[in-house]
């Protein structure tokens, strides 16, 4: 699951950019650069998707944007949205998680909030709580070596 979700940008008459994402039709702001855009782009996402949690809604899956413009979420809130999208799934309630974690129901509420800034070792083990333990894939950290100019991994 990628971490991107798109933005449509768009030259207002007012020398600004107005900012949608079709994932999120209550998504609308506005910027007086494309990175200003972008920016608040990504902060109203997050704010539909808080939304939306706190509201037990749907929230689009995160995925790849092969053309146009996209935003990544940040890691800490891929992970909550991760967490909610497989409790979910699983019909796994927060109470329930709660349980199976054996904590009280406050701190697995906390794991949804994208206000809160949650330990990632809480994190991991509501996801292992729920049969889905997480992977992180990072780029190749393998050295390259030049050859004739060009980059060549080992």
């Amino acid at each position: 699951m990628d971490r991107n979700y798109r933005l449509r940008l768009k030259a207002d008459d007012n020398d600004t950019f107005l900012v949608t994402a079709p994932q999120f039709p209550e998504v609308t702001t506005f910027g007086e650069t494309k990175e200003e855009a972008l920016a608040n782009g990504l902060r109203a996402i997050e704010e539909a998707i808080a939304a939306r949690i706190h509201d037990h809604r749907d929230i689009p899956v995160p995925g790849a944007v092969r053309n146009g413009r996209s935003v990544a979420l940040p890691l800490q809130t891929y992970l909550k949205v991760g967490l909610y999208l497989i409790s979910r799934s699983k019909g796994t309630t927060p109470a329930e998680l709660s349980r199976r974690l054996g904590v009280h129901r406050e701190q697995v509420d906390r794991l949804f909030r994208l206000s809160h800034n949650s330990r990632l070792d809480q994190l991991e083990a509501a996801f292992r709580a729920l049969d889905a333990p997480v992977d992180i894939a990072l780029p190749s950290l393998a050295p390259r070596l030049m050859i004739k100019g060009r980059p060549r991994r080992t």
